[in-house]
């Protein structure tokens, strides 16, 4: 008996086409549209993309500052790889596009920043370029510390994670910035620790330092607890300005 090939493939229902491209990645979804009609009927359709969105995403959009509006899940998995503000918008979320991934940013008030409520030390502001309403500026101080945690239940699961402080240099330059800082990271029994420098350009304008990568597993390791400080030395920094900290999926894409 010959094989019949693709042909006996486009004669399959749609309802199995999505079943079988349901078990791919988004990636892969869009490229089989390509394929043929009965292809981009299947790997469009909600049953593919219900497939790919997080299994709490009726939750997430609850938790929206904006009502989300969609027409299909598609058009929602989308909507969704632009970030949202959630909780009040102290936290943004947004899907990785290549993975389905979760990923949050903790706003700069849901940090906790040694002096931070003190306005000799530091000021709180809006800026036009921040998803959040306020960042912290830091005006003179000699102890930075920079706290910020997460809970890895609301992770993707078995997915490898970084997180970063995002930042920028007020526009009248800064002090006391050049000299390493310390970060940690700690997850279950896991720390990482490291010496790091603030410099890495991000495409949105902003600068990121990496605090630190982990593994979310199951989601049974608590909180994910993250640091950035410069103690030592007693020497004197200003002009950071923090929007807050990026906890996002590594892909291999």
């Amino acid at each position: 008996m010959e094989d019949g090939g693709i042909g006996d493939i486009l004669r399959l229902p749609e309802e199995c086409l999505a079943r079988a491209i349901a078990l791919t990645s988004p990636r892969d979804a869009c490229r089989s549209e390509l394929v043929s009609a009965a292809f981009l009927a299947a790997a469009a359709s909600d049953a593919v993309w219900e497939r790919f969105l997080p299994k709490d995403y009726l939750e997430i959009l609850s938790r929206a500052v904006k009502p989300i509006n969609f027409a299909g899940k598609k058009h929602l998995y989308f909507r969704l790889c632009d970030y949202i503000l959630i909780d009040n918008g102290k936290m943004s979320f947004v899907l990785d596009k290549e993975t389905g991934a979760k990923c949050f940013m903790l706003a700069a008030r849901e940090l906790t920043i040694v002096w931070g409520e003190n306005l000799d030390y530091w000021q709180w502001r809006h800026l036009p370029e921040s998803r959040f309403c306020e960042v912290a500026e830091l005006v003179n101080v000699c102890w930075l510390e920079i706290y910020g945690k997460i809970d890895s239940r609301i992770l993707t699961k078995k997915a490898n994670y970084a997180a970063y402080l995002v930042f920028k240099v007020a526009y009248f330059g800064s002090i006391g910035l050049s000299y390493p800082s310390q970060v940690l990271l700690k997850i279950g029994s896991y720390i990482s620790s490291l010496s790091v420098s603030l410099s890495k350009m991000r495409q949105d304008g902003w600068k990121e330092v990496m605090i630190g990568e982990f593994y979310s597993g199951d989601g049974d390791d608590g909180e994910v607890e993250l640091s950035l400080m410069e103690t030592n030395g007693g020497h004197w920094k200003s002009g950071l300005i923090v929007q807050g900290i990026e906890i996002r999926v590594k892909n291999t894409f």
